[in-house]
């Protein structure tokens, strides 16, 4: 018998904003997906996936890669086959059906990164809706890389304050922040020194802004490592989030930690 649901929100995003007013192209991390899906799934709890428009996210190439798995070929692999085959990750919900359907009966929430996060989920007011619930009621809320840029959408003005972070306006972002639930969190995101290892290595193009000094102008407390892509976890109150890639198994481990302590509780 299940332990209970958890929501998997993923993104439909392909493309990003790039300096110059051109896109590159982008993703969402196959083993920031899969890993934490696949430990949540093991531990007893089904995973329901969502996102947007209720397609399956598309897997940014970067991320293909047995690289991301330690080198471990049986692990890519395995990876691979469980987002090509398992039920979870191939019956995706829109999020707009999730909140007809009512959140009662999930007990937790987690958002992989890549970018893509970066382009639809900051800004997506169902998410933002979703994400007010699982604060309001202290549920587990877990995000990773650039996942954590997920939490701008439940502020009132997550649009306003997207638009303001890339026309370089941080007065203008700090005013559309106002009201941000997890202003004063303790929490982690890719650093930016790690992003200038992908602009220049995988993006090749500058972003507008950087997700570190994005959520440190909406009053975020940010925690990143000194030494780039070891990984990092950070946990405040019902918000658990890891820094980068790396950190996919430290944050799995966790997020069901937290998941299995809110049904003791």
């Amino acid at each position: 018998m299940s332990k209970g649901k958890v929501l998997l929100i993923g993104s439909n995003a392909t493309r990003i904003e790039i300096q110059g007013g051109r896109t590159g192209a982008t993703g969402q991390y196959l083993n920031e997906t899969v890993v934490p899906a696949m430990a949540i799934i093991a531990a007893g709890y089904d995973v329901v996936l969502a996102t947007p428009n209720g397609t399956k996210p598309h897997i940014d190439g970067a991320s293909d890669s047995a690289d991301h798995f330690g080198g471990d070929e049986a692990a890519y692999n395995a990876a691979k086959a469980f987002y090509a085959n398992d039920p979870s990750m191939n019956t995706v919900h829109t999020l707009h059906d999730i909140l007809e359907e009512g959140l009662d009966g999930y007990i937790g929430i987690f958002v992989p990164g890549g970018q893509a996060p970066v382009v639809d989920l900051m800004q997506d007011p169902d998410l933002g809706e979703i994400l007010r619930h699982f604060h309001e009621q202290a549920k587990p809320t877990a995000f990773l890389c650039h996942g954590p840029m997920a939490t701008v959408s439940a502020m009132p003005h997550a649009r306003e304050f997207r638009s303001a972070l890339i026309a370089g306006d941080l007065a203008k972002a700090a005013e559309w922040a106002k009201g941000w639930q997890y202003a004063g969190y303790k929490m982690t995101v890719f650093s930016n020194s790690e992003e200038k290892v992908v602009e220049d290595h995988i993006l090749h193009a500058k972003l507008y802004f950087n997700m570190v000094d994005a959520l440190e102008t909406a009053g975020g407390n940010l925690i990143t490592t000194t030494v780039d892509f070891e990984p990092n976890v950070i946990e405040d109150r019902e918000l658990i989030t890891g820094q980068n890639p790396r950190s996919d198994h430290p944050i799995a481990a966790r997020f069901v930690a937290a998941l299995d302590r809110s049904l003791a509780a």
